[in-house]
């Protein structure tokens, strides 16, 4: 036993020592983020998933690290924030999406929501900026969903913009990707993309343009932020896969929606396209591969179809349950990354930019992000050996707003116990993660010391990160609290 954690250990020690060796010999690490947008803890095939098929992520995860406890916040622009910054969202009252921190809407709600910024300030020190100081091409292709055109990709130190936009979602998955979004009336479009042809898809052309900037990087190390918008809604897969699907449905899978499979389906090929594009470039070795989701899956019905099925993981996107901020992790490093491991230990997207920062040689601004226990830490070690475990004590999530399963909420993660407090009456849940990560069944009243520890332990971050915070309606007359769903 001594003689392999001797092995394992010397191993490990290499392993980072040839990372950092290739920076040192004028090697740098590429790096290619790979987002997805609303894809749900147990969307893949590796995570669980009994309808689709994700054959590339799968081997993905045999070749590098599975996180099981990975999170976001729990709606899109303020994961997006968190992990270009390594802010926590709330420090930087992005605390909802681009649209809803516009347009405030809550006069018959008790609450007031909490005021939200809607463009990531330019002043923020982010990936892109930090990576391009260094020498990389700093590329983004897909959603940006972070600002205005005062706030493109390029105003925050991305050389190169292509479909990024201040919208959350395009009107349409097919040629040519615009039209007249259904809720605000607005015509939505995504720019960069060329003439195309009549049949065209999204997530394809998307990734398209990825391979091309790949291409043209030549010999220059590179960030590539390929942010898809698969699957959001609309939820419109290509036909012959939808299809597919649908004669695979049967009773007792907790996936039941073949349209939205089809998208999980073309988002796994892309991946595929990516990699091997790597692969057959003489790239892979040196490119640091992160593929992730920005929040939970959604589980609101679209056009009569729940999308996803979050199971064993409670709720979805919006809410601060499990099945709303836990998501899906893959991190790929060759010569650091044993292949086929699984880690069990919790990690944030805040950790991105401080593990990004320090694999790329810039260890010295990995360190300064992690001042507090709110804001990123670098994950280097879990990258290393997947069983070892971080320096940090909690993990806070706030979502000071109404969402179709929520009411304002704010949470605290410490060890396997978790803690919500709703605004509208100060009401708190306490769950034991390790034995009930589907959160049924609620232990604060039998452990009130506990969940008053926690309660305190997360007043005490709000006051810290300076969180923005609902207020009371002053026009609301009457109602009982409506807890969340």
């Amino acid at each position: 036993m001594k003689k392999i954690s001797r092995y394992v250990a010397a191993w490990l020690g290499g392993a980072l020592l040839s990372a950092h060796a290739l920076v040192a010999a004028g090697s740098p690490l590429n790096v290619v983020f790979i987002l997805a947008d609303d894809l749900g803890w147990a969307d893949l095939g590796c995570y669980g998933a009994d309808l689709h098929e994700t054959p590339n992520l799968d081997k993905l995860a045999r070749d590098g690290v599975r996180f099981t406890q990975a999170y976001a916040m729990s709606v899109c622009s303020p994961t997006r924030a968190s992990i270009l910054t390594g802010k926590h969202a709330a420090r930087l009252h992005m605390t909802t999406w681009r649209e809803a921190a516009a347009s405030p809407a809550a006069q018959d709600k008790p609450l007031l929501p909490a005021p939200a910024i809607t463009d990531l300030p330019r002043a923020e020190k982010n990936l892109a900026t930090a990576l391009k100081a260094a020498g990389y091409l700093a590329m983004h292709v897909g959603k940006w969903h972070l600002g205005d055109a005062d706030h493109s990709p390029e105003s925050l130190g991305f050389d190169i913009n292509i479909g990024g936009t201040h919208w959350g979602a395009p009107t349409t998955y097919f040629h040519p990707f615009s039209g007249t979004n259904g809720r605000s009336g607005e015509f939505r479009y995504v720019p960069g993309l060329g003439l195309g042809k009549a049949d065209d898809y999204l997530t394809d052309r998307l990734t398209d343009e990825a391979l091309k900037l790949i291409d043209e990087a030549g010999n220059r190390p590179f960030f590539l932020n390929l942010w898809h918008h698969s699957p959001h809604t609309p939820i419109q897969g290509k036909p012959e896969q939808v299809e597919s699907y649908h004669r695979k449905l049967k009773p007792g899978l907790h996936h039941q929606n073949p349209d939205y499979a089809a998208m999980v389906h073309s988002l796994d090929e892309n991946v595929g396209r990516i990699l091997d594009r790597l692969k057959v470039g003489g790239l892979a070795d040196r490119t640091l591969v992160i593929f992730a989701s920005d929040n939970g899956g959604y589980t609101n019905p679209f056009r009569n179809k729940v999308p996803t099925d979050n199971w064993p993981l409670r709720s979805g996107k919006g809410s601060l349950y499990e099945g709303g901020i836990r998501v899906p992790l893959i991190i790929r490093l060759p010569g650091v990354t044993p292949a086929g491991a699984t880690c069990d230990e919790p990690v944030l997207c805040t950790d991105f930019f401080p593990t990004i920062l320090e694999l790329c040689g810039q260890p010295a601004a990995g360190q300064a992000a992690a001042v507090t226990t709110s804001d990123g830490i670098s994950i280097v070690p879990l990258l290393k050996n997947p069983k070892s475990h971080l320096q940090r004590a909690d993990l806070f999530f706030h979502y000071p707003h109404y969402y179709f399963n929520t009411t304002p909420v704010s949470a605290i993660r410490s060890g396997d116990w978790k803690l919500l407090e709703y605004f509208e009456d100060n009401h708190a849940e306490l769950y034991n993660l390790r034995n009930d990560p589907g959160e049924s069944i609620n232990l604060a009243s039998k452990q009130p010391d506990r969940a008053a520890e926690l309660r305190n332990r997360l007043h005490a971050w709000w006051k810290e990160a300076e969180v923005p915070l609902p207020q009371k309606n002053p026009a609301f007359n009457s109602g009982k609290p409506s807890h969340a769903k």
